[in-house]
């Protein structure tokens, strides 16, 4: 059997973040997912996919993540039902997700806890490439596709055995 969910979308609010009673932390949001076609109008439509996230990963998509944000989710559609307030059967489908990817950097603004935040996989502990990422100043740490983040800048790379893959 196989149950596997990759979208990329982007935010229709802020993520609700809530904690269960045993204290385990779980966000929901809606992703707006373009569709690859147009209708007979010409306008591309979407549709809007309910995702949650729990633990560690819901509390980073609370903080990071806000309306309009371009997020990637891959996780698995999970269909649940409850009683609802009128007594009647409501039946839900979402995905749950695995993990939840920031797919832009803060535009704008000098949010720098985020922009470390994104460099770091939230350790917030600056670039883990170095100063060569942060060069250029308008980049706000983010390396460019064609900038190498390897180079040595004339200082000698050690590298061991033990480092290598094969």
């Amino acid at each position: 059997m196989m149950n596997r969910v990759i979208l990329v979308g982007r935010l229709t609010k802020d993520p609700e973040l809530r904690y269960t009673p045993s204290g385990a932390a779980v966000a929901t949001f809606t992703l707006a997912v373009n569709r690859t076609f147009t209708n007979q109008q010409g306008e591309r439509e979407a549709d809007f996919i309910n995702c949650v996230v729990w633990r560690r990963q819901a509390e980073n998509a609370a903080n990071f993540l806000k309306k309009g944000s371009l997020a990637g989710v891959d996780g698995r559609l999970q269909s649940r039902s409850y009683e609802g307030q009128d007594g009647r059967r409501v039946y839900v489908t979402e995905v749950v997700a695995e993990s939840v990817q920031f797919l832009e950097p803060k535009s704008g603004g000098g949010d720098t806890q985020r922009s470390n935040f994104a460099n770091t996989g939230g350790s917030g502990q600056g670039s883990p490439f170095g100063d060569n990422q942060n060069r250029n100043s308008g980049n706000q740490g983010y390396t460019r596709v064609d900038d190498d983040p390897f180079a040595n800048n004339g200082e000698t790379i050690d590298i061991s055995d033990d480092d290598l893959p094969f």
